[in-house]
């Protein structure tokens, strides 16, 4: 039996190439001659780099030490894929989990977190000199409209005056000018997001998302959301494009550069070749963290599934937890980690353990 393993990181707890990992040692308990392709996903949120890592020959983690999201340097690294036909340099594979992510904060910083982090290792790849940029932006910490990554790639935001403004959201409402002359040039640069918000308004970025980054009540994020809009204004964007709200506005200021924003979860199957994986396959396993009633909307789970079905494969689905509005119609069978461990605490404890124990339960229902 050949079984495909494709389940996205299980946040905050363990990567998605430890959870297919993991999986395997269980399904082998029950099967000992079963054959395991471990292709771990990602949807452009966390466990992005580490997904494109596992599954390309010869990638290759590029150290960079950037500004984190509340100012302070960190050590992290992008991930340089080998050359190709379409991208002979190579690509670089970067997230903002990694680089200006919110779990990089000690605590919330909804004003003076930014995106400079990001953009410095955009800035670093590209003076590797790669031919194509595939960047995952989910888990940012900032709702800075991505002036951030936008100024360490050259632009300038200036007040009145001409002074440079504040970072973070704080100097939004004071930017009178947008100096775009010294942006560095985009090469190919692909965006996985699967958020389709923009970027302003009741769906907007400071609406939305901003209570998770910190904006405390209804006056700030009217505050923030204006001076969304005013950047938009500066920048040529439309405020209405679908993602441009990402990430706290990034994916708007990546459009302005010059960006294509895709889907998640299919950009990253579509490059790491997950439906060939598949082909010949008999079970494909995926899964996520807490698979719920949104988890149908293009999440990693919902899109291996299609895919599987499509190929000719069982899709099977494992979760930390299994919601009880959650739609599990597209999977032959499912396990919860929850249940198998008997609580939520539990399975959090050791989610290793008891995705060996749901690769074995899986396996036993073949």
């Amino acid at each position: 039996m050949r079984v495909v393993l494709a389940p996205d990181s299980f946040k905050g707890t363990i990567t998605a190439l430890e959870a297919a990992s993991a999986l395997a040692e269980g399904w082998r308990r029950v099967d000992s001659d079963a054959e395991f392709v471990l292709r771990p996903m990602a949807d452009g949120g966390e466990g992005t780099v580490a997904a494109f890592e596992a599954a390309v020959a010869g990638a290759q983690r590029m150290p960079v030490r950037v500004d984190g999201p509340s100012g302070r340097p960190i050590d992290t690294s992008w991930l340089l894929l080998p050359g190709s036909d379409d991208a002979p340099a190579g690509t670089a594979v970067i997230d903002m989990a990694s680089t200006s992510g919110i779990e990089l904060l000690d605590e919330l910083r909804p004003w003076d977190a930014d995106s400079t982090g990001f953009g410095q290792a955009i800035r670093a790849a590209l003076d590797y000199g790669v031919s194509r940029v595939v960047l995952g932006i989910g888990s940012s910490a900032s709702t800075d409209g991505g002036t951030g990554m936008l100024r360490a790639l050259g632009a300038r935001f200036l007040d009145e005056s001409g002074a440079e403004v504040p970072l973070g959201a704080r100097g939004l409402s004071g930017i009178a000018h947008a100096d775009l002359s010294g942006l560095r040039a985009a090469p190919e640069v692909h965006v996985l997001t699967d958020v389709t918000n923009p970027l302003t308004g009741p769906r907007g970025a400071a609406a939305v998302f901003g209570p998770q980054k910190g904006l405390a009540d209804a006056g700030d994020i009217e505050r923030t959301d204006a001076a969304l809009a005013q950047l938009a204004g500066l920048l040529g964007l439309e405020r209405t494009r679908p993602g441009a709200g990402a990430a706290g506005g990034v994916g708007g200021a990546l459009i302005v550069w010059g960006a294509h924003l895709a889907p998640g979860a299919a950009e990253v199957a579509l490059l790491i070749g997950l439906a060939d994986a598949i082909a010949g396959s008999d079970v494909v396993v995926t899964g996520e963290g807490a698979y719920d009633g949104q988890s149908g909307d293009g999440k990693v789970p919902s899109f291996v599934a299609g895919l599987a079905a499509r190929g000719g494969a069982k899709p099977m689905l494992v979760a930390g937890r299994i919601d009880e509005d959650a739609d599990t119609g597209l999977f032959a069978a499912s396990a919860s980690l929850t249940d198998l461990a008997g609580s939520s605490a539990s399975a959090l404890q050791d989610p290793a353990q008891w995705l060996r124990a749901a690769g074995e339960a899986l396996a036993a229902s073949v």
